[in-house]
Formats: C-alpha cells, structure tokens, sequence
C-alpha cells in the first residue's frame, strides 16, 4: 500500500467516525466558543481595546481547542483498540501520523470557523475584507500546532496523565509559533496588507517546516515498543 493511501485510509476513518458522532468538533466548538465569550467579557470594548485583545483572544481558543482534539482524537483510538491496529497494519508509520494530523486539522479548521465568526462579532471587526489573509495565518498557525501535538498526543496515549503530558510538552514548544501568529494577526486586525506581514507568515512556514519533519522522523521510535 502507498503512503499516500494509507494516510487516506487513515484520514477517512477518523473523518466517517466524526460525521456519524460529532464528539470531537462539536465538544470542542463549544468549548472555544465559551472561552472566547468569556474572555471577552473581560474587557471593556471600545474601538482599541477591541484590536489589541481580539488576536489573543482568537489564538488562545484555537490552542486549548486544537490540544483537546488531539488528546480526544488518539484516546479514542486506545479506548477502541485501534492503536494496537493501526500499528500492525501493513503500512508506512508516517501514514499513521499523517492522517491522524490531518484529520485533527480539519477538526480544528471547523472550531477556527465558528471562533472567527464569534469575535468577529464580539469586537465589531470586518472579517470580510481580510479573509483571505486571515485564512492564509490559520492555516500556517494550525499546521505546526497540529503536527507538534499530534506527536505528544500519540506519545501519551500510553499515559493516564496523558492531557497533562500533552499541554505541558505541547505549549513550550509551540510558543514562538503562537507568539508569531498573534502578532501577525494583530497587524492585520490593524490593517496592514499581506505583504508588512509576509517576514511573520516566512517564520511561520519555517516552524510548520521543522514540526512537520521532525514529526515524521520521530514517530516510529517513539510509538515503538
């Protein structure tokens, strides 16, 4: 079997399991969406207020929600046995990885919808008109995110202090990335096009880059038995 199969195989099952149950997003979603109301509500929101804490906002709900569906995404696999499965099948172990983290990442792309909707909303803010830049900085902020976590979350599977394990490993690590993307964004909140904030979108890529690589070459000795 090619990898590029496996990682479908793997990708659409946890796809078809989501569709039919909804646990994962729907959890989630609610959750970011609790976090983002309330935290608003900390703020008194004029015009300034509303750009300078928006960023934040929108990025601390998409990393407690994307450590959350990581962590529930593989304790769903042990819980069910399929980890013992997924690692006796006849495919690559990158495959593995892979379609698990893009299977988290659309999990998160749907959390990340409501997210900007809500502050968009809650801070009186034009979404419309940066939507595509915006898109273009989640989908860099995520992929890293993703691909960091998704190792940690597989690592812990094995632990029953696994959600611990997952935050504390997961958030030092992708810090700088975080702090990037929030800064990115609240240039863009403020107004700048896309190309004063090309040199955050670059280190960015950078991160997505060495998370990713580092993620496939560590996932097979640190799975192994």
């Amino acid at each position: 079997m090619t990898t590029l199969r496996a990682v479908l195989m793997v990708l659409l099952k946890d796809l078809r399991i989501e569709i039919r149950t909804g646990e994962i997003v729907v959890t989630t979603a609610l959750f970011a969406l609790l976090v983002t109301v309330l935290t608003s509500l900390s703020f008194y929101l004029d015009q300034n207020t509303a750009l300078l804490v928006a960023p934040g906002i929108l990025w601390v709900a998409i990393a407690f929600s994307g450590v959350l569906i990581m962590g529930r995404s593989w304790s769903r696999e042990k819980e069910y046995g399929v980890i013992r499965a997924l690692w006796m099948a006849p495919i690559p172990r990158s495959a593995i990885f892979l379609g698990k983290a893009m299977s988290a990442l659309g999990y998160l792309a749907v959390v990340e919808i409501a997210v900007v909707f809500v502050v968009g909303v809650l801070f009186q803010l034009d979404m419309m008109s940066m939507l595509g830049s915006l898109t273009t900085l989640l989908a860099l902020g995520s992929i890293g995110f993703i691909a960091a976590g998704n190792l940690f979350a597989a690592m812990g599977v094995r632990s029953r202090t696994r959600d611990l394990i997952l935050a504390v490993a997961v958030f030092p690590l992708i810090a700088p990335s975080l702090v990037c993307a929030v800064i990115a964004t609240r240039e863009l909140f403020h107004g700048a096009p896309i190309e004063e904030i090309f040199v955050w979108i670059r280190i960015l890529i950078a991160f997505d880059v060495i998370f990713v690589t580092i993620g496939l070459w560590l996932f097979e000795p640190l799975m192994s038995d």
